[in-house]
């Protein structure tokens, strides 16, 4: 019997598009468990996305509760999952979506402006926070010399752990991870898990990490395939 405190539980929840005939997404329950790694496979256009964004607060369900860290995402108003999301959330890109006017550390460093709660949580780590920045990058293999160099210039591997870094920041208790591999060459996207796993592990955080790429799978403890609770199979 599994005793481990829940982080995320999803209860009869179902999604479905207006003007559509039947739910995309279905899922009578899951829950998955604080500090857990969990992989979610699918194919592209298999409802990855839409799950995430269930998950996350960008869409709320047709029926059914979700809840996060004992919240009930379902009853909160829009704005009220948007500060939600920034404040417990940290999620990795498949495009990475750096901004690119701004350098390496202004880009991790970006998640603290948007939340008090991550702030505080950084500064409980370093009250010089970007030292904390810093840090997430050496770990993630970006020395510090880059970190005035502005995002463009930097090779994808370089951009993809960046944008890791900026996930990371000021200890979310939920990661999500988007496809962040499917620019990387085999060797270079098992160190990133690697890497990703080792920094979600310091802090307990749940990792949640969906991808195409059945490959990554055997690196994770538990696995799940989105055609199980969607109707495009």
């Amino acid at each position: 019997m599994n005793d481990k405190p829940t982080c995320i539980e999803l209860s009869n929840i179902s999604f479905q598009w207006p003007q559509t005939q039947s739910p995309l997404i279905s899922i009578e329950h899951l829950s998955i468990d604080y500090g857990e790694h969990l992989f979610i496979q699918g194919a592209s256009g298999s409802g990855k996305s839409t799950f995430l964004n269930l998950l996350t607060g960008v869409l709320t369900p047709t029926t059914g509760i979700i809840s996060i860290l004992n919240q009930r995402l379902d009853s909160l108003a829009h704005y009220q999952r948007d500060q939600f999301r920034a404040d417990h959330f940290g999620v990795i890109f498949q495009q990475f979506n750096l901004i690119p006017y701004l350098n390496v550390l202004e880009n991790v460093a970006l998640p603290l402006s948007f939340s008090a709660y991550k702030h505080k949580r950084a500064e409980l780590l370093n009250s010089d926070t970007s030292k904390q920045a810093l840090r997430i990058l050496e770990a993630l293999g970006i020395s510090s010399e880059l970190a005035n160099q502005n995002v463009t210039q930097l090779s994808t591997g370089q951009q993809q752990r960046v944008a890791a870094a900026r996930a990371l920041i000021g200890t979310p208790e939920i990661i999500i991870a988007d496809e962040p591999t499917s620019s990387l060459d085999e060797d270079a996207k098992h160190d990133f898990i690697n890497l990703l796993f080792k920094e979600a592990e310091k802090f307990n955080s749940t990792l949640v990490f969906v991808s195409h790429d059945k490959s990554l799978a055997s690196n994770f403890s538990r696995t799940m395939h989105i055609n199980d609770y969607n109707n495009l199979t």
